[in-house]
Protein backbone atom coordinates (compact mmCIF):
# COMPACT_ATOMS: atom_id res chain seq x y z
CA UNK A 1 0.00 0.00 0.00
CA UNK A 2 2.70 2.78 1.10
CA UNK A 3 3.74 2.87 -2.82
CA UNK A 4 0.43 3.13 -3.97
CA UNK A 5 -0.11 6.01 -1.93
CA UNK A 6 1.71 9.67 -1.45
CA UNK A 7 4.20 10.05 1.36
CA UNK A 8 1.77 12.55 3.08
CA UNK A 9 -0.97 10.60 2.78
CA UNK A 10 0.91 7.38 3.82
CA UNK A 11 1.67 9.68 7.37
CA UNK A 12 -2.16 10.27 7.69
CA UNK A 13 -3.06 6.36 7.23
CA UNK A 14 -0.31 5.20 9.96
CA UNK A 15 -1.00 7.64 12.13
CA UNK A 16 -4.81 6.87 12.27
CA UNK A 17 -3.59 2.85 12.36
CA UNK A 18 -1.88 3.55 15.70
CA UNK A 19 -4.59 6.09 16.88
CA UNK A 20 -7.31 3.57 17.09
CA UNK A 21 -5.52 1.48 18.89
CA UNK A 22 -6.64 3.53 22.04
CA UNK A 23 -9.96 2.49 21.18
CA UNK A 24 -11.62 -0.27 23.32
CA UNK A 25 -14.68 -2.44 23.52
CA UNK A 26 -17.56 -0.25 24.54
CA UNK A 27 -16.26 2.79 24.74
CA UNK A 28 -17.81 6.08 23.16
CA UNK A 29 -15.34 8.02 20.78
CA UNK A 30 -15.46 11.46 19.78
CA UNK A 31 -15.24 11.26 15.81
CA UNK A 32 -13.08 14.27 14.80
CA UNK A 33 -13.38 16.11 10.85
CA UNK A 34 -10.77 16.74 8.20
CA UNK A 35 -9.20 14.80 5.87
CA UNK A 36 -6.80 12.87 8.78
CA UNK A 37 -9.69 12.09 10.84
CA UNK A 38 -11.25 10.44 7.92
CA UNK A 39 -8.35 7.93 7.52
CA UNK A 40 -9.08 7.46 11.15
CA UNK A 41 -12.94 6.87 10.73
CA UNK A 42 -12.46 4.35 7.75
CA UNK A 43 -9.89 2.48 10.23
CA UNK A 44 -11.92 2.16 12.83
CA UNK A 45 -14.45 0.95 10.69
CA UNK A 46 -12.35 -1.83 9.78
CA UNK A 47 -11.80 -2.24 13.30
CA UNK A 48 -15.71 -2.85 14.03
CA UNK A 49 -15.59 -4.96 10.91
CA UNK A 50 -12.97 -7.03 11.45
CA UNK A 51 -12.92 -7.67 15.02
CA UNK A 52 -16.43 -7.17 16.22
CA UNK A 53 -15.22 -3.62 18.45
CA UNK A 54 -18.59 -2.37 20.25
CA UNK A 55 -17.96 0.95 20.31
CA UNK A 56 -20.73 4.52 19.87
CA UNK A 57 -19.28 7.24 18.24
CA UNK A 58 -19.97 10.52 18.24
CA UNK A 59 -19.64 12.71 15.15
CA UNK A 60 -18.14 15.99 15.50
CA UNK A 61 -19.78 17.29 11.80
CA UNK A 62 -22.50 15.66 9.53
CA UNK A 63 -20.07 14.57 6.83
CA UNK A 64 -17.69 12.43 9.48
CA UNK A 65 -21.42 11.11 11.31
CA UNK A 66 -22.43 10.20 7.35
CA UNK A 67 -18.44 8.45 6.80
CA UNK A 68 -18.77 6.50 10.16
CA UNK A 69 -22.22 5.26 9.02
CA UNK A 70 -20.77 3.87 6.28
CA UNK A 71 -17.98 1.98 7.74
CA UNK A 72 -20.13 0.65 10.01
CA UNK A 73 -19.82 2.75 13.43
CA UNK A 74 -22.93 3.24 15.31
CA UNK A 75 -23.45 6.75 15.71
CA UNK A 76 -25.02 9.23 18.68
CA UNK A 77 -25.52 12.15 19.97
CA UNK A 78 -23.17 13.77 22.88
CA UNK A 79 -26.21 14.53 24.49
CA UNK A 80 -27.06 10.97 24.25
CA UNK A 81 -23.89 9.69 25.30
CA UNK A 82 -23.50 12.66 27.80
CA UNK A 83 -19.86 11.75 28.23
CA UNK A 84 -17.00 10.23 25.99
CA UNK A 85 -13.97 8.08 27.38
CA UNK A 86 -11.93 9.61 23.91
CA UNK A 87 -11.74 12.02 21.43
CA UNK A 88 -9.83 11.55 18.15
CA UNK A 89 -9.28 14.08 16.08
CA UNK A 90 -6.68 15.57 13.44
CA UNK A 91 -5.67 19.39 13.82
CA UNK A 92 -3.75 21.73 11.97
CA UNK A 93 -0.96 22.95 14.01
CA UNK A 94 0.52 22.11 17.56
CA UNK A 95 3.05 23.11 19.42
CA UNK A 96 5.49 21.73 22.11
CA UNK A 97 2.65 22.15 24.70
CA UNK A 98 0.12 20.08 22.59
CA UNK A 99 -1.84 23.37 22.31
CA UNK A 100 -3.67 22.87 18.54
CA UNK A 101 -5.11 25.83 16.05
CA UNK A 102 -8.05 23.39 14.58
CA UNK A 103 -10.81 24.53 11.99
CA UNK A 104 -9.65 24.18 9.32
CA UNK A 105 -12.63 22.50 8.27
CA UNK A 106 -14.85 25.16 9.97
CA UNK A 107 -16.01 22.74 12.44
CA UNK A 108 -13.72 23.37 15.52
CA UNK A 109 -17.03 24.49 17.85
CA UNK A 110 -18.56 20.73 17.65
CA UNK A 111 -14.56 19.44 17.47
CA UNK A 112 -13.71 21.41 21.23
CA UNK A 113 -17.23 20.48 22.91
CA UNK A 114 -16.81 16.74 21.74
CA UNK A 115 -13.50 16.89 23.12
CA UNK A 116 -13.72 18.87 26.38
CA UNK A 117 -16.33 16.19 26.75
CA UNK A 118 -14.05 13.33 26.68
CA UNK A 119 -11.59 11.28 29.41
CA UNK A 120 -9.20 11.67 26.74
CA UNK A 121 -8.29 13.59 23.80
CA UNK A 122 -5.82 12.04 20.96
CA UNK A 123 -4.77 14.02 17.99
CA UNK A 124 -3.25 12.57 14.74
CA UNK A 125 -1.14 14.58 12.18
CA UNK A 126 2.00 14.51 10.15
CA UNK A 127 5.02 16.52 10.76
CA UNK A 128 4.05 19.14 8.98
CA UNK A 129 1.48 20.45 12.12
CA UNK A 130 4.10 20.41 13.97
CA UNK A 131 5.41 24.22 14.80
CA UNK A 132 7.20 25.82 17.88
CA UNK A 133 4.95 28.93 17.59
CA UNK A 134 1.17 28.50 16.83
CA UNK A 135 -0.45 31.12 14.19
CA UNK A 136 1.20 29.94 10.82
CA UNK A 137 -1.95 28.74 10.23
CA UNK A 138 -5.12 30.85 10.34
CA UNK A 139 -7.02 31.08 13.53
CA UNK A 140 -10.90 30.28 13.01
CA UNK A 141 -13.56 31.77 15.10
CA UNK A 142 -16.67 31.27 14.34
CA UNK A 143 -19.58 34.36 14.64
CA UNK A 144 -23.09 34.60 14.27
CA UNK A 145 -24.41 36.41 10.96
CA UNK A 146 -26.17 39.01 13.18
CA UNK A 147 -24.05 41.84 13.24
CA UNK A 148 -21.20 40.44 11.62
CA UNK A 149 -19.00 43.09 10.07
CA UNK A 150 -19.06 44.84 13.76
CA UNK A 151 -17.74 41.79 15.39
CA UNK A 152 -15.23 41.43 12.86
CA UNK A 153 -14.66 45.05 13.70
CA UNK A 154 -14.38 44.55 17.22
CA UNK A 155 -11.99 41.26 16.86
CA UNK A 156 -9.52 43.79 14.52
CA UNK A 157 -9.35 46.36 17.23
CA UNK A 158 -8.22 43.69 20.19
CA UNK A 159 -5.79 42.19 17.89
CA UNK A 160 -4.09 44.91 17.83
CA UNK A 161 -3.41 44.60 21.31
CA UNK A 162 -2.22 40.96 21.23
CA UNK A 163 1.46 39.70 21.24
CA UNK A 164 0.68 38.74 16.85
CA UNK A 165 3.03 39.16 14.18
CA UNK A 166 -0.31 40.15 11.73
CA UNK A 167 -3.78 40.84 12.60
CA UNK A 168 -5.50 40.47 8.98
CA UNK A 169 -9.10 39.44 9.96
CA UNK A 170 -10.49 37.38 6.28
CA UNK A 171 -14.57 35.99 6.06
CA UNK A 172 -14.13 32.78 4.70
CA UNK A 173 -16.22 31.75 1.77
CA UNK A 174 -17.16 28.85 0.11
CA UNK A 175 -18.06 29.31 -3.72
CA UNK A 176 -18.42 32.73 -3.65
CA UNK A 177 -20.64 33.41 -0.64
CA UNK A 178 -19.91 33.29 3.28
CA UNK A 179 -19.08 29.69 4.60
CA UNK A 180 -21.96 28.33 6.55
CA UNK A 181 -20.82 25.80 9.66
CA UNK A 182 -23.47 22.96 10.60
CA UNK A 183 -24.90 25.48 13.47
CA UNK A 184 -25.81 28.24 10.70
CA UNK A 185 -22.88 30.55 11.96
CA UNK A 186 -19.99 32.27 9.61
CA UNK A 187 -16.20 31.96 9.98
CA UNK A 188 -13.70 34.69 10.41
CA UNK A 189 -9.81 33.58 9.32
CA UNK A 190 -7.17 35.45 11.93
CA UNK A 191 -3.89 35.55 10.27
CA UNK A 192 -1.72 36.11 12.52
CA UNK A 193 1.69 34.70 11.63
CA UNK A 194 2.60 33.91 15.14
CA UNK A 195 0.76 33.69 18.75
CA UNK A 196 2.83 34.42 21.17
CA UNK A 197 0.09 33.82 24.49
CA UNK A 198 -2.47 31.54 22.69
CA UNK A 199 -4.38 31.09 25.81
CA UNK A 200 -4.77 35.03 26.53
CA UNK A 201 -5.83 35.40 23.43
CA UNK A 202 -8.18 32.36 23.30
CA UNK A 203 -9.84 34.00 26.74
CA UNK A 204 -10.28 37.59 25.05
CA UNK A 205 -11.47 36.50 21.88
CA UNK A 206 -14.22 34.67 23.65
CA UNK A 207 -15.46 37.85 25.31
CA UNK A 208 -16.32 39.41 21.71
CA UNK A 209 -19.98 39.53 21.42
CA UNK A 210 -20.78 37.88 18.42
CA UNK A 211 -18.11 35.10 18.56
CA UNK A 212 -19.38 31.58 19.84
CA UNK A 213 -15.63 29.89 19.88
CA UNK A 214 -12.33 30.20 18.28
CA UNK A 215 -10.20 27.21 16.81
CA UNK A 216 -7.21 27.39 19.79
CA UNK A 217 -7.43 24.25 21.56
CA UNK A 218 -5.43 24.82 25.07
CA UNK A 219 -5.06 22.13 27.71
CA UNK A 220 -7.23 19.82 25.61
CA UNK A 221 -4.67 17.38 23.88
CA UNK A 222 -3.53 14.43 25.68
CA UNK A 223 -1.21 13.07 22.91
CA UNK A 224 -0.17 13.47 19.33
CA UNK A 225 0.43 10.50 16.99
CA UNK A 226 2.39 11.70 13.96
CA UNK A 227 2.79 9.47 11.18
CA UNK A 228 5.69 9.52 8.90
CA UNK A 229 5.84 9.04 5.26
CA UNK A 230 8.17 5.27 5.62
CA UNK A 231 5.79 4.18 7.79
CA UNK A 232 6.88 5.35 11.33
CA UNK A 233 4.30 6.57 13.89
CA UNK A 234 6.16 9.12 17.41
CA UNK A 235 3.37 9.01 20.24
CA UNK A 236 3.84 12.02 22.11
CA UNK A 237 2.17 11.87 25.85
CA UNK A 238 2.06 15.39 27.53
CA UNK A 239 0.90 13.52 30.57
CA UNK A 240 3.55 10.86 30.87
CA UNK A 241 6.10 13.12 29.47
CA UNK A 242 6.81 10.65 27.07
CA UNK A 243 7.88 10.05 23.31
CA UNK A 244 7.99 7.12 21.74
CA UNK A 245 8.76 5.80 18.59
CA UNK A 246 7.68 2.65 16.49
CA UNK A 247 6.86 1.54 12.82
CA UNK A 248 3.30 0.52 11.26
CA UNK A 249 3.36 -2.68 9.15
CA UNK A 250 0.94 -2.60 6.71
CA UNK A 251 -1.76 -5.33 5.37
CA UNK A 252 -2.67 -6.16 1.83
CA UNK A 253 -6.58 -4.99 2.78
CA UNK A 254 -4.85 -1.37 3.95
CA UNK A 255 -5.87 -0.54 0.10
CA UNK A 256 -9.38 -0.04 1.30
CA UNK A 257 -8.05 3.37 2.18
CA UNK A 258 -6.68 4.15 -0.77
CA UNK A 259 -10.34 5.92 -1.73
CA UNK A 260 -10.08 8.56 1.16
Amino acid sequence: MSGELSPIDTAKFVAAKRAVQYVEDGMRVGLGTGSTAAWMVRCLGERVRSEGLKITGVPTSTRTAELAQQVGITVTTLDEAKWLDLTIDGTDEYDPDLCLIKGGGGAHLQEKIVATASDRMVVIADPTKGVDVLGAFPLPIEVIPFGLQATKGLVEELLAAMDVLDSKAVLREKGGVPFVTDEGNHIIDLHLKRIQDPRKLSMVLNQVPGVVENGLFIDICDAVVIGHGDGRVEVIDINEGTHEEERIEFADSANIFADI
